[in-house]
């Protein structure tokens, strides 16, 4: 098999001596000064209406598909998709609307579908065999979406045990939850990053069950897709054109840093919450399976001029490219000026009244070691069952990792005693990154969070949402071996 992603030891993206250095947490992604966590909370009023009427349920299908994954000659890959695509429709929706969607699955595996980082009813969180029953090859499901936030998020298959193959065939989407009033660009570009194990003959390889895949770093692909084309996309602009890119990262399971070059990126959101717009660290923003931004910048003025986002693998390689070329007669601009931070979304609470929060603490041990030279050694590991949060695998039937009244703050402490960064996502909440001596928290809010090895982080929010959900790791061959627990709100 020719593996046309570079390798840096056994992550095949930064080694773990990088991955400290250069993706400790989410804690650098700005120069915004952190908010501290006994801040007033300011009154506010919901960015929401009344409620628009519910359209008829639109159809979403699942299906076996092709697809040109790498340039030609190059055949086309046996995928799966939806309507026919992969990643498969942007679906949009303004907020306050519901939006009903008729999963069909036409695939021989069953399908649940997870809206990474969407706040809305837990019936419909989509983790098969935990929130709903998986639906089954030839059946349909519909789900009924009222989005509490406006914001960016990610859909694709999320099922206790079965989540690896139908994602690393090709099952992703964004969903897109406009705001009441979204800043004016002349580019809205969702760009959704894949990750493909391919063979010589362009085929998709096998999906294990177990083995060293699920003991490591997961599965790691030969070949990244930007909206399953061969990156670079090409994309022409007119000089000083400003666009507005929606970055997610919908890989099983590599975790890579992004790289802005020749533009002046300024991130508007994390993980689908607003935030105050700040200017990424050293020009680059860590990446994790599940991982969004929104990040909006102008073109350069003058015409041939380029830019690009490059994922940090390797020698670096070039995910979107931008050039200036000659606005095309009667082409309409948006009229220029500061880039101004959006809106925040007011069903997010101001504070997390740390003294009073419930606490609970979650310990990530097992999975393979890796010795100086970055070779993996599995020795003494269990293939079938490598991971271990708090002794054990997760259990829908089992004890919950803490039970809360609605409205009690959260704090949970996350340590990782493992030789791999592990990144973890909270289900149906929205969360702040706490400093290390619990005094403040950082300036954006997340779902999604990176733990590097031998660290601990702090994690506080309110849960407000309520059902039962999941915190679980976003390297979904991790998830599916177990690495995961739940929390109740009551």
């Amino acid at each position: 098999m020719k593996t046309d992603l570079p390798a840096t030891g056994p992550q095949a993206g930064p080694n773990r001596r990088q991955a400290l250095a250069g993706i400790a947490g989410i804690a650098v992604l700005g120069s915004a000064a952190p908010l501290r966590a006994q801040a007033p909370a300011p009154a506010v009023a919901s960015q929401a209406s009344e409620p628009a009427p519910t359209p008829a349920a639109r159809e979403l299908i699942a299906a076996p598909a092709k697809a040109r994954l790498r340039p030609a000659p190059a055949t086309e890959s046996e995928v799966w998709a939806f309507d026919g695509s992969s990643p498969g429709p942007t679906l949009r929706m303004k907020l306050g609307e519901t939006l009903r969607l008729n999963l069909q699955n036409r695939t021989d595996k069953p399908l649940s579908l997870h809206w990474h980082g969407l706040r809305h009813d837990q019936t419909m969180d989509g983790v098969g065999g935990f929130s709903q029953e998986a639906t089954a090859p030839g059946d349909s499901f519909e789900y009924r979406l009222t989005p509490r936030d406006s914001g960016s998020y990610l859909y694709r298959p999320l099922l206790l045990g079965g989540s690896s193959e139908p994602a690393g065939r090709g099952l992703c989407g964004l969903l897109v939850v406009e705001e009441k009033e979204p800043p004016a660009v002349d580019l809205d570009l969702p760009v959704l990053v894949g990750d493909w194990l391919l063979g010589d003959d362009h085929k998709l390889l096998p999906f294990p069950a177990t083995g060293q895949e699920g003991a490591a770093a997961g599965r790691l692909g030969s070949w990244l897709t930007v909206n399953s084309k061969p990156p670079p996309e090409r994309v022409a602009l007119p000089p000083g054109a400003r666009v507005r890119l929606r970055l997610a990262n919908a890989c099983n399971a590599r975790i890579m840093r992004l790289r802005f070059d020749g533009l002046k990126a300024f991130v508007v959101a994390v993980d689908g919450q607003p935030t105050e717009t700040f200017e990424p660290v050293r020009a680059q923003l860590p990446f994790a399976p599940g991982t969004r931004y929104d990040v909006i910048f102008d073109m350069p003025e003058e015409i041939g001029a380029s830019a690009s986002v490059t994922a940090l693998i390797g020698p670096g390689m070039p995910l979107v490219r931008f050039v200036s070329e000659a606005a095309k007669p009667g082409t309409k601009r948006v009229a220029a000026g500061p880039i101004s931070a959006l809106a925040p979304n007011p069903t997010l609470p101001a504070e997390v009244r740390l003294q009073n929060a419930s606490r609970a603490e979650i310990l990530v041990e097992g999975g393979a070691k890796v010795g100086a030279d970055n070779k993996l050694n599995l020795d003494g590991v269990d293939q079938a069952r490598p991971w271990r949060l708090n002794g054990g695998t997760g259990d829908a039937q089992g004890k919950p990792l803490l039970s809360v009244r609605r409205g009690s703050p959260v704090v949970i402490g996350i340590t990782n005693k493992t030789d791999f960064l592990q990144p973890f996502h909270v289900h149906g909440h929205s969360f702040r990154l706490l400093h290390p001596l619990d005094d403040g928290w950082e300036p954006y809010f997340l779902d999604t969070v990176q733990i590097p090895e031998g660290k601990r982080l702090h994690i506080a929010f309110i849960a407000d949402n309520p059902g039962r959900w999941l915190i679980s790791s976003t390297v979904l061959e991790r998830f599916d071996l177990g690495l995961w627990t739940w929390f109740e709100v009551l």
